[in-house]
């Protein structure tokens, strides 16, 4: 087994991270920019955190390129909400075109081919094409540095949830309906195609 320090270039400790946490669900993120104009952009550094309060949590990086915050967290910290969106396989493409670096103020859903829908509680728009919809109110940020690759922790408290009736049974989301996808390690891309049961050995069992 190969030992390795963190101490070294973050590309180095990057690659170890999007290679060994797999696959990685992704929180496509929409947020309303300074001049009004909408703002998209997938994380695949993200979870959830809490039941009720519904928390979840994505990470954005510092820009490798400018080493300026993203876009993304500008927004949030300025408008105090998003909307998180998922990804499919029939959306996956467009959600890959929405990481494009673009001019801030470019619309990355005009870009990408994607459709806005308004959102009832924020101000952030929804993804049509999304068959989930999160709209969140920010709850914290905390930051680790402000160097290329240091990341941002933010959560939202999840005000509102919209789900296809397609894809939805009896309180619950079906996942070979919906077909998620999720990241891997540099271009790689999971499909959830093939799906195991393994019986939990829990005494309760919210997910029965």
């Amino acid at each position: 087994m190969i030992s390795l320090n963190t101490d070294g270039a973050f590309a180095d400790n990057y690659k170890l991270l999007i290679g060994s946490i797999l696959p990685r669900p992704i929180a496509v993120v929409s947020t309303v920019n300074k001049d009004g104009t909408n703002n998209l952009a997938p994380f695949s550094f993200f979870t959830g955190v809490s039941a009720k309060p519904m928390i979840v949590a994505f990470a954005p990086l510092i820009r490798t390129s400018t080493g300026e915050k993203k876009d993304t967290v500008l927004n949030i910290e300025r408008e105090k909400e998003f909307v998180i969106n998922f990804v499919t396989e029939e959306n996956a493409d467009k959600i890959n075109l929405a990481s494009t670096e673009l001019e801030y103020g470019q619309d990355e859903f005009q870009f990408a081919g994607l459709n806005p829908l308004d959102s009832d509680i924020v101000k952030a728009k929804r993804v049509l094409e999304s068959p989930i919809h999160f709209e969140c109110k920010l709850r914290d940020v905390l930051s680790y540095g402000d160097e290329p690759g240091c990341g941002t922790l933010i959560t939202g408290e999840v005000v509102k949830v919209h789900v296809d009736e397609k894809i939805y049974d009896q309180g619950r989301i079906v996942t070979q309906l919906w077909k998620p996808m999720g990241r891997g390690a540099g271009n790689d891309w999971f499909k959830t195609d093939s799906i195991i049961e393994k019986q939990r050995l829990m005494k309760a069992q919210i997910q029965k």
